[in-house]
């Protein structure tokens, strides 16, 4: 068990010391959802009109309902940087000495997913202390249920990202994958309308947006910061952790992923 913790802890150092001295990737993380809700939200408020829909007990301002949405913006965004620099480490070589330890690969990757979720948590919290200077409060006790719902989150953005980063053979093609998955997830979500919004404008996008994984996180985020449950949404987020963490765990595995077809490749 001292072992596992060890890998934990040195995992989580590195992730954390690396994000310190990577100062312009935490006002990057920050610029891009408080653009959204000062400049965007701004333009928007009174185009978009939304009903009162669970978790809202009363009518709200676009500003507020983009909140949950911002804060999901920043896991993902995060879980594809924490994978950018996993594929820069095995180009390096230092990712494959990581796996070659005599702990569980899936432990490992667990770690390393553990660690970005917490600096992506990091990131959330000072993202909501910011709106909360632009009048946008949430209740009290929400900040402390938003808790366990941004680590479920950050860990299955992060597992995606690990299983997209197993399967990049070059350092300069994971940009042009990420423009394919981080732009059409955030899009085609809840993020930035209410998906009974979407369905009045094509039934079709409202379902390509169900079935976005993502949705379903925002979802999560959306209620616990108004202190109510919601099952389904834990229920897909799981379920998609599950998915993505199990094509990682194949992805990175010698004898079955795509590090056995690198290594069989032309020499």
């Amino acid at each position: 068990m001292k072992s596992y913790l060890a890998a934990l802890q040195a995992i989580v150092f590195r992730e954390g010391w690396r994000f310190i001295n990577q100062r312009s990737r935490f006002f990057a993380a920050l610029v891009r959802p408080m653009v959204w809700l000062v400049v965007f939200a701004a333009g928007f408020r009174a185009a978009l009109g939304l009903s009162i829909i669970p978790p809202y007990q009363t009518y709200i301002t676009y500003e507020v309902y983009i909140v949950p949405g911002l804060c999901g913006m920043i896991q993902l965004f995060n879980a594809m940087q924490s994978s950018l620099s996993l594929v820069y480490d095995r180009e390096m070589g230092s990712m494959r000495l990581l796996l070659t330890s005599p702990l569980p690969r899936g432990w490992l990757l667990f770690c390393k997913i553990l660690a970005g979720t917490i600096v992506s948590i990091v990131q959330v919290y000072v993202f909501l202390a910011l709106a909360a200077l632009f009048g946008i409060d949430m209740p009290a006790m929400g900040y402390v249920f938003l808790f366990p719902a941004l680590v479920l989150s950050g860990l299955m953005l992060g597992a995606l990202g690990l299983f997209i980063s197993s399967t990049i053979r070059q350092l300069e093609n994971f940009a042009g994958v990420m423009n394919f998955v981080i732009f059409p997830m955030f899009f085609l979500s809840s993020a930035l309308y209410p998906l009974w919004k979407m369905a009045e404008s094509s039934p079709l996008l409202r379902d390509i947006c169900a079935f976005n994984p993502f949705t379903y996180a925002v979802e999560l985020i959306r209620f616990s910061l108004y202190g109510q449950f919601n099952g389904a949404a834990l229920m897909w987020v799981a379920l998609s952790f599950a998915v993505f963490m199990t094509g990682a765990l194949i992805g990175y595995d010698p004898a079955r992923g795509m590090l056995r077809h690198r290594a069989a490749g032309p020499k």
